[in-house]
């Protein structure tokens, strides 16, 4: 088994496509050294002077919606509309697991969700610039097992567990053995009904491990509007 590492996270899920909900909590899980739950970035905070410090990525969605397809291209996908870093962390243990909580998520808005981990330039995420990230895949859940041509298509997909089973919660792991260093993770669910355009529902968040581990990402990538799975039309 790799030897255990500490993992600080600093923390952004932000939804974008028809999504109308945002990361509210995040919490690591026992055994993890800071059990607690840990705020997320409110998009009500714009209204405080000065906004709470927060894990959460800052990001300008005071309607709690979308990034459109025509913003595909533009960094704004990364993890949502202008947003930087956040200003605090949280500490995790990789190979122990954090839950994500959700304000809301539509019904209608299924498709995969995925979680990516990119390694910080330079070691420090909080000055990170977020087009310089290149992040690799950890996870993903899709439709559910036993799904089939008669399935209600909302109840299909993984997210539907998210939405009607687990109170808008999901689970994520850290990575086994995780190196030290900088890290940012990023939550994704991928909105499919109206998948004929480009689009998609993108969150991030920011990842710092500090401990003996040895595992290194590979190197990622960003994800071209090409992919054939971005254009699943589910109705």
């Amino acid at each position: 088994m790799l030897p255990q590492t500490t993992t600080t996270l600093l923390l952004t899920t932000l939804p974008l496509a028809s999504a109308h909900g945002f990361v509210q909590y995040i919490t690591p899980l026992p055994p993890n050294p800071s059990p607690t739950v840990h705020l997320g970035y409110d998009p009500g905070f714009r209204f405080s002077s000065p906004a709470p410090r927060v894990a959460g990525w800052y990001a300008d969605n005071p309607d709690i919606g979308f990034v459109p397809p025509s913003s595909f291209a533009h960094p704004d996908i990364i993890c949502h509309k202008s947003a930087v870093p956040g200003a605090t962390h949280i500490p995790v243990r990789a190979g122990t697991n954090l839950t994500l909580q959700w304000l809301t998520w539509p019904e209608s808005h299924v498709g995969p969700v995925m979680d990516y981990l990119a390694a910080c330039p330079g070691g420090d995420c909080s000055v990170v610039e977020k087009t310089g990230l290149r992040f690799t895949k950890i996870a993903q859940a899709g439709l559910k097992e036993g799904v089939t041509g008669g399935t209600n298509w909302l109840h299909a997909w993984r997210v539907d567990d998210l939405i009607r089973r687990d109170n808008f919660t999901w689970t994520v792991t850290v990575p086994e053995g995780l190196k030290a260093g900088a890290y940012v993770l990023r939550h994704e669910i991928l909105a499919l009904h109206s998948a004929w355009e480009k689009g998609g529902a993108q969150a991030c968040t920011y990842l710092i491990p500090d401990g003996p581990g040895r595992y290194i990402l590979p190197t990622g990538s960003s994800r071209s509007s090409r992919n054939p799975c971005s254009f699943l039309k589910l109705w």
